[in-house]
C-alpha cells in the first residue's frame, strides 16, 4: 500500500471509530435499517462470489435505472452491482446480477475482489475503491461522469487529492464539455464527452390506469418542504380550475409524514383525500402515491408534472426525461444543478420559485407539452470499453 493510501486508510478507521455511536443509532432508522448495517458492519453483505466480470458502482435509484440499456448490451458478461442507497439497491436487484452495498472505505482492501472492469457512474469518487481496485489490476472507467458547478468549487480546493484519485482511472466518459473542463482542472486525463447516458434509456409504463375526467397534476419525486409549497399552490389553483393532485414523495420513509400534511390541507380546503395503495382510480381530489415504481405509469395519464428536487437548494433536481416522454407539461424549481445536462434536451419547461407554482399552473394552460429532443447510442461506447482494453481516444 502506498504511503498516502495507507494514511488515508488509517484516517478512515479513525473516522469510523468516532462515528460508530451515530452509525449504531442511525441503523435503527427506517431509511437506513438495511444500508447502514450492510455498508458499515458488512451485515448480509458478503464479497462477490467470483473475481472476474464487470462491476458497476452506482449511488441511488436514478443511476441504477440508467444501467438498463448498458446491461442489455452485456448479456454475455458476469455482472456485479454495488449501490449506496436502499432505493438504488432495490432497483439494482431487478437485474440479473450479483448486487451488494458498497462497504465503507476501510473495508474495501479486504472485501473487494479483482474484476475485469469497474465502471463507476456519475460522481461516485471513492479514493479507497479506486486505489484498491487499480492495485488489484482492475480497469476503472468513469461513465456518465459529472461534476456540478457547485461541487467544482469545493473539489478545486483539494485538486491535489482528486488528481491522485483520478490517476487510477483509465478513461472518463463525461456528460458535457463543462464537465470535461472541470475534470481537466482537477488533473484528469483521457476524457471524452458522450452526453448523458440517461438519454439512451427506454422509458415505458408497466401498467395502464384510467385517466381522471379532469386535469391530473402530479408532484413527482418531492422532498421535505416541497409538498407544502405544492399543496398551497394546488388549493389556490382549485379555486379557478377543476383538477386532481397526486403527490409522489421521493423517499418511502416519508409517506406517513406527507400523508399527515395532506390531511391538514384536505381538511381546511374541503378536499377529499386518498392513498394510492388503497384506491388506484384517482377518485379523490388529492392522492398520496404511497407505493414505489409507479411514477411512469402515473406520468402516462398526467397533464402537468411538478418535478421535485429543485425547489430546495441542496438536492439538485430530478430526471425530467420521464415526464417529458409522456408529453406532460413540466414545472420545476431553479436548483436543478445535478440535472442541467438533461434539461438541455427537454423543451417547454417552467423553472420557478416555490411561491410561483400557482402562477406556473395557470400559465401551463397556454403552453405546449414538454418534449425530448435527442437520444444517444450507447453501443459504440460499450464496445470500446469491453473490446478495446487499451482504447485510444
Amino acid at each position: 500500500m502506498k504511503p498516502f493510501t495507507l494514511l488515508y486508510f488509517i484516517l478512515s478507521v479513525v473516522l469510523y471509530l468516532v462515528a460508530l455511536p451515530l452509525l449504531v443509532y442511525l441503523s435503527f432508522k427506517q431509511k437506513y435499517k438495511e444500508s447502514i448495517p450492510a455498508r458499515f458492519f458488512l451485515f448480509n453483505n458478503p464479497r462477490f462470489k467470483s473475481g472476474n466480470g464487470v462491476w458497476f458502482h452506482v449511488c441511488s435509484l436514478g443511476e441504477a435505472r440508467a444501467l438498463k440499456p448498458i446491461l442489455e448490451l452485456l448479456n454475455d458478461y458476469e455482472i456485479k452491482i454495488t449501490t449506496i442507497t436502499h432505493t438504488g439497491q432495490a432497483e439494482a436487484r431487478r437485474y440479473d446480477a450479483e448486487v451488494r452495498y458498497l462497504p465503507y472505505e476501510m473495508f474495501l482492501p479486504f472485501w473487494a475482489k479483482k474484476q475485469d472492469i469497474l465502471i463507476v457512474l456519475e460522481a461516485e469518487f471513492w479514493f479507497m475503491l479506486f486505489s484498491v481496485m487499480r492495485a488489484k489490476g482492475t480497469r476503472i472507467i468513469l461513465l456518465n461522469a459529472r461534476i456540478s458547478e457547485k461541487s467544482a468549487k469545493k473539489y478545486l480546493q483539494f485538486a491535489w487529492f482528486y488528481e491522485k484519485l483520478l490517476s487510477n482511472v483509465e478513461v472518463i466518459y463525461a456528460q458535457s464539455e463543462a464537465d470535461k473542463n472541470r475534470f481537466i482542472a482537477l488533473g484528469a486525463k483521457n476524457i471524452e464527452v458522450i452526453g448523458n447516458i440517461k438519454l439512451a434509456g427506454k422509458i415505458s409504463k408497466t401498467k395502464d390506469y384510467k385517466k381522471p375526467n379532469v386535469e391530473l397534476i402530479v408532484a413527482g419525486s418531492t422532498h421535505e418542504g416541497e409538498e407544502e409549497s405544492v399543496l398551497k399552490s394546488f388549493v389556490e389553483y382549485r379555486k379557478q380550475s377543476d383538477a386532481k393532485l397526486a403527490v409522489v414523495p421521493r423517499h418511502p420513509e416519508r409517506f406517513e409524514a406527507v400523508y399527515e400534511l395532506m390531511k391538514k390541507y384536505a381538511a381546511k380546503s374541503s378536499l377529499t383525500l386518498s392513498r394510492f395503495s388503497q384506491d388506484k382510480e384517482f377518485k379523490a381530489d388529492i392522492v398520496l402515491v404511497d407505493v414505489m415504481g409507479e411514477l411512469n405509469n402515473i406520468y402516462a395519464i398526467s397533464d402537468v408534472v411538478i418535478l421535485g428536487g429543485a425547489f430546495r437548494k441542496d438536492v439538485g433536481g430530478h430526471n425530467p426525461l420521464e415526464p417529458a416522454h409522456f408529453g406532460c407539461k413540466i414545472i420545476t424549481g431553479k436548483h436543478f444543478f445535478h440535472q442541467k445536462e438533461l434539461f438541455r434536451y427537454v423543451h417547454h419547461v417552467q423553472f420557478v420559485e416555490p411561491d410561483e407554482i400557482h402562477k406556473a399552473l395557470m400559465a401551463s394552460k397556454e403552453l405546449p407539452p414538454s418534449m425530448v429532443e435527442e437520444k444517444i447510442d450507447l453501443k459504440p461506447v460499450v464496445e470500446r470499453i469491453i473490446k478495446n482494453p487499451n482504447l485510444p481516444l
